[in-house]
C-alpha cells in the first residue's frame, strides 16, 4: 500500500504542482517548498489520510520518504 500517488495529487490538487515534475527522491526543498509549506503540506496530509504525522521525523525531505512515513502510520491504525 503506497500512499505515492495520493500524495502527488494532493500536491498537485493544493499548489498546482505536475506529479511529473516533482521527482519522488528529490529534496521537496529543492523544488521550493520551504518550511511552512512543507508544514501546511502536513497538515493537509493529516486532513486527507486521517492520521497523526509523527513529530520527531527530521528527515522527511523526500515525497518518497514522505510517502513511506504515511504508509507506517496508516498500516499502524489498521493493526
Amino acid at each position: 500500500m503506497s500512499s505515492l500517488k495520493e500524495l502527488q495529487d494532493l500536491i498537485h490538487e493544493k499548489y498546482g504542482i505536475e506529479a511529473s515534475a516533482l521527482d519522488p527522491e528529490a529534496s521537496m526543498r529543492e523544488k521550493g517548498f520551504d518550511s511552512l509549506a512543507l508544514v501546511e503540506f502536513v497538515f493537509a496530509i493529516e486532513d486527507h489520510f486521517g492520521i497523526t504525522m509523527p513529530d520527531d521525523d527530521p528527515n522527511i525531505d523526500t515525497l518518497a520518504r514522505l510517502a513511506a512515513v504515511v504508509d507506517e502510520v496508516r498500516a499502524k491504525q489498521t493493526a
